[in-house]
């Protein structure tokens, strides 16, 4: 089966959101869901698809997806309360703006409706106890070992780090691992920012345009984002840039941006897989009747280059080349979920 088109995605998950059924588990009895913070980006449309596709796998489940178009976090609180009322059984919730959650997660649990956070670790008054997500701050240290490698030994000059949303834990984690390792391994580099580059791809583009265009001179760009990644390959492409450029996540412009040479690496979250690990366990917990772990599953990331990038364009043709490519390490994570479970205050 071909993966659905970000563009067709939009239409089903605002369709949802409006009141259409969205389901994908198909006539179950069970009425769960995933609450995402951006259904535009390539980051939540990989989660949602992970999280279908295990819904899916799991059987007896409705399962809706929703969220809103643009990053909002207000929207997705309402989109997010909405659905535990309509699908009380069972709810996962991605966000970018962990506080305003805090009481409607609290809420929605004291009322019975078991939910658990994606991507995003919850605050300590949502009364969530069980959050699938990365250890973001490692990613930002893997980007800034990646960069390293590509520069000569003891470089000196200055690297420019962009996050779309300051003040997202997620993304405010990464950042910090990238200007601490090259702090800590490379005293002779400057680092410049964060700044603020959007998570909308028209903003996101011109702000990094503004950021290359203020330092000409700059050994590299790296953002922290899903458009961060494209938009500079496109930016170094158009201006035949001598910089590095680099970012996150799995876009198909992105991908090819890799291909292409532009990008030096991504750093992928795996989505997918994290979708797909946290709604299969919370099913199960609900079926089975049995506690989920608490606290923290950690899980990996890939970084992503011209060794494997042929096999993670392969993996993004489908959803049964998603499942096929993540299966060994889906069997892996869900036979003990618990080895991989480490507490909640060391998420980052």
């Amino acid at each position: 089966m071909k993966r659905t088109p970000i563009l067709v995605l939009i239409t089903c998950l605002t369709l949802s959101a409006c009141g259409s059924s969205g389901n994908s588990g198909g006539g179950g009895s069970l009425k769960m869901g995933i609450a995402v913070a951006n259904i535009s980006l390539n980051f939540a449309h990989e989660m949602v698809e992970g999280a279908e596709t295990a819904a899916q796998h799991e059987g007896g489940v409705d399962f809706k997806a929703v969220g809103p178009p643009n990053t909002d976090g207000p929207a997705e609180q309402q989109l997010f309360t909405n659905l535990t009322q309509t699908n009380p059984d069972g709810v996962v919730l991605e966000n970018l703006d962990p506080p305003i959650f805090t009481r409607p997660a609290a809420t929605a649990i004291d009322r019975g409706v078991p939910v658990v956070a994606l991507d995003t670790a919850p605050t300590d008054g949502s009364k969530i106890t069980f959050y699938v997500g990365n250890d973001n701050y490692d990613l930002g240290v893997q980007l800034a070992q990646e960069l390293l490698k590509r520069l000569p030994a003891n470089p000196s000059g200055s690297v420019v780090v962009g996050v779309p949303n300051p003040g997202t834990p997620v993304l405010d984690s990464r950042a910090r691992g990238i200007k601490e390792t090259l702090n800590a391994k490379a005293p002779g580099i400057k680092v410049l920012g964060p700044f603020q580059t959007y998570s909308d791809p028209n903003q996101n583009y011109g702000a990094w345009s503004a950021l290359v265009h203020a330092n000409p001179t700059a050994l590299a760009f790296l953002g922290v984002g899903d458009a961060d990644s494209y938009d500079l390959a496109k930016i170094k492409q158009t201006e035949k840039g001598k910089y590095l450029v680099a970012g996150a996540d799995v876009d198909a412009k992105t991908l090819q941006g890799v291909k292409d040479g532009l990008d030096f690496v991504t750093i992928d979250p795996e989505h997918f897989l994290k979708g797909y690990v946290v709604t299969a366990l919370l099913i199960r917990s609900v079926k089975e009747k049995k506690p989920l772990p608490q606290g923290w599953l950690r899980m990996p990331g890939l970084v992503v280059d011209s060794s494997n990038i042929d096999a993670v364009i392969k993996r993004q043709t489908s959803t049964q080349a998603a499942y096929d490519f993540y299966k060994p390490e889906i069997d892996r994570i869900l036979a003990n979920p618990s080895a991989s479970v480490r507490p909640l205050a060391e998420a980052r």
